[in-house]
């Protein structure tokens, strides 16, 4: 008589461990790909972090300035990695002035004029400078003065001058000038903040293909 038992273990169903390795293989692949496909992305999101903290770091001093009536000054420095803007009250006796403040960019970005940005003065960000230093500021005006310096004093009527004197009040002349910041060796990351010493009006560029073989500054 034929046994009505069956074997339990032909009946289990589930992945062998072939199959299970061959799916854990498509897995990782993908996986890889996505990643690989998202590192430009990743890349230029830095560049535009840096961007941000450096403009946030501007309007902080200057708004600073205006709202506690005394002098706020910004440096950058790129002289070690990563690169770093300060916002600090020239004068630490004033009530109320916040104490200095180091904003870090990213490791991969610099302040930085990669090669091949435009030099003409009529081109460079509001035809301050001729893009040869990375932090141009020191302008009295549009191609005038001597340019490079690394620090902006911003003053209590909202402009931005170059040097200031007593009790955190701004001694100096009207600063103008611009900061490049780029990925090294990425010409197309570049982008630039402007600063009219005038006002103290801060304005954004990003560096562009011009279809003709070179580049143009647009306003961000």
């Amino acid at each position: 008589m034929k046994s009505l038992r069956t074997n339990p273990s032909r009946g289990t169903s589930g992945f062998s461990l072939l199959e299970m390795a061959i799916v854990m293989a498509i897995i990782l692949m993908m996986a890889s790909v996505t990643f690989m496909s998202l590192q430009p992305v990743l890349k230029q999101q830095r560049v535009v972090n840096s961007y941000n903290i450096v403009l946030s770091a501007m309007r902080q001093a200057r708004d600073n300035a205006v709202a506690q009536r005394t002098s706020y000054v910004v440096t950058f420095d790129n002289g070690s990695n990563p690169h770093t803007v300060t916002v600090a009250p020239t004068f630490a006796g004033f009530q109320g002035a916040l104490k200095a403040v180091t904003y870090q960019i990213p490791t991969d970005v610099r302040f930085s004029n990669e090669s091949g940005i435009p030099t003409a003065s009529s081109q460079t960000p509001d035809s301050f400078g001729t893009g040869m230093v990375a932090i141009d500021f020191g302008y009295t005006g549009q191609g005038a003065g001597v340019g490079g310096k690394k620090a902006i004093y911003f003053c209590p009527d909202g402009s931005a001058q170059d040097d200031v004197g007593l009790a955190g009040q701004c001694m100096g002349n009207l600063n103008n000038g611009v900061v490049y910041i780029a990925r090294p060796g990425e010409l197309l990351s570049s982008r630039a903040l402007t600063v009219w010493g005038a006002t103290g009006r801060i304005r954004g560029w990003r560096l562009y293909n011009n279809g003709a073989g070179g580049t143009v500054w647009q306003r961000q």
